[in-house]
């Protein structure tokens, strides 16, 4: 089921109503409407796969009990291995399968043998990726004793398939949101004012910018050999605008719907492209992703206190694994290099954590240098995402060399660059809205609060216009074939 589908705004209003009215404000029947709920959501999709996140849940929570009763080091380590073998080999066997079989073929092709085997057709699950790397935070974390195992199944069952982040994040801990399944919620008014806010400018940037960027970002990345460098530059602009509104516009509503329900989950994206270095952008891009691989991979490896080699090594591991993380495909592991390679000079001078405070703060306008700043690291966030967007990696080399040719300095020769134009322009009232509202958790937390409350909802009307202008393609989001 699809956020910006007419089944979700028929879904939500009816498990809301019977969330808040039919359950009598009882814990219990809440929980067990969220659960039913969710296998609703994620069954809308393939009924056949709730068999696959039933029997994850199952596993983990078994574990989960498992790891309470033992003490013995050996036997604790040999449960969490079942999880993570069980969890790890469903995700290998549906994400990579085909991806591990071709390059073993095309290995032994290379040293003259000749090996003859099918692909076979494998369906991806939507959302495994996720729910995947949520469950394994739930059993990690009381293998280290930091976390207390549940008894209640419904509220387990509740916690890996929450409807709102369950498909794309995000990734919540199980220290963060597995609490919160236990506290007797109230409807707060205030609270979700702020959550439909939310949904609202996550529609907006899912709608209005994500789908329309990606209609000109495919035609042009689609058609990248007949077309000049100024217009492929123009392409992974469209493509770099279209992956941060489709992505971060459904974290929004992820978060945001979840407020609707009483719940809190962390925020995933903090106005990445405002940012200074590309330490900073990853402390801003997909937050519960990059966290969740520093907190479970970076740190157990030994983090940043073995010197400047593991540092290095570490680094490079978790920006792989990030890259291999999003699919099976070479491109994204030379994205996920690629990153690693931007990172280094701030990790071998120890700059990695300059920019910690907000961008021009107390000021309406950046300085010079925080512009040049902002410039830069949206430069070679736009070339790493080229490789990102790519079939594979001849298509991206090529892309890149016509970038760096000569017809760089030609002009735009895209036939629809007039069509566009309107896009371009609601590309840069997001930058705008986003600029002015960058102090919040979302760009509408603050923003026009102040404002007499005839403006404010007339500016609320603007966006609800803007997205029915540009609603009716309904196209998925991006994240959901990770």
């Amino acid at each position: 089921m699809l956020f910006n589908s007419i089944d979700f705004a028929v879904f939500l209003p009816i498990v809301f109503i019977l969330y808040w009215f039919a359950t009598n404000n009882n814990l219990r029947l809440q929980n067990f409407l969220i659960t039913v709920a969710s296998y609703f959501f994620y069954g809308w999709w393939d009924w056949r796969f709730l068999a696959l996140i039933l029997f994850s849940t199952i596993i983990d929570y078994t574990v989960g009990l498992l790891l309470q009763k033992q003490e013995t080091l050996l036997h604790r380590k040999i449960l969490l291995w079942v999880s993570i073998i069980v969890n790890l080999g469903f995700l290998g066997f549906f994400k990579y399968y085909n991806f591990f079989q071709e390059n073993f073929i095309s290995a032994f092709t290379f040293f003259g043998y000749d090996i003859q085997a099918s692909s076979v057709n494998i369906i991806l699950p939507v959302g495994i990726s996720f729910y995947t790397f949520q469950t394994l935070s739930y059993t990690i974390d009381i293998y280290k004793r930091k976390l207390e195992p549940t008894n209640d199944f419904i509220v387990f069952s509740a916690f890996v398939s929450f409807f709102p982040q369950l498909v794309a994040g995000p990734i919540e801990r199980a220290t963060h949101l597995l609490p919160q399944f236990y506290v007797k919620r109230k409807f707060e008014y205030t609270k979700a004012v702020d959550g439909m806010r939310q949904i609202l400018w996550g529609l907006f940037k899912k709608i209005v910018i994500a789908d329309n960027c990606a209609e000109y970002a495919n035609q042009i990345f689609n058609n990248s050999e007949d077309l000049s460098g100024s217009t492929l530059v123009l392409g992974a602009i469209f493509f770099t605008f279209q992956i941060y509104g489709d992505f971060s516009g459904y974290s929004d509503i992820a978060i945001g719907t979840s407020r609707l329900f009483g719940f809190d989950l962390m925020q995933n994206f903090n106005f990445p492209y405002f940012s200074r270095d590309m330490a900073e952008f990853w402390r801003r891009w997909h937050i519960s992703l990059s966290t969740w691989f520093r907190d479970y991979l970076y740190i157990p490896l030994g983090g940043s206190r073995g010197g400047t080699w593991m540092k290095v090594r570490n680094t490079f591991i978790i920006f792989l694994v990030s890259g291999f993380w999003h699919g099976a495909n070479w491109t994204f592991i030379v994205w996920g290099g690629l990153n690693a390679l931007y990172f280094m000079p701030l990790l071998l001078t120890n700059n990695n954590r300059q920019n910690i405070g907000p961008i021009a703060e107390d000021r309406l306008l950046p300085s010079f240098k925080e512009v040049l700043q902002i410039s830069i690291t949206f430069s070679l966030a736009v070339f790493a995402w080229i490789f990102f967007r790519s079939t594979d990696i001849n298509h991206a080399i090529d892309y890149i060399s016509t970038i760096f040719s000569s017809s760089l300095f030609d002009s735009v020769d895209y036939r629809k660059i007039n069509r566009s134009l309107l896009t371009i322009s609601m590309i840069l009232f997001l930058i705008i809205i986003e600029w002015l509202g960058r102090d919040g958790k979302h760009a509408l937390q603050k923003f026009g609060l102040s404002w007499k409350t005839s403006i404010r909802l007339t500016f609320y009307f603007i966006v609800c216009l803007l997205i029915f202008m540009f609603s009716g393609k309904e196209q998925e989001f991006i994240y959901f074939q990770f």
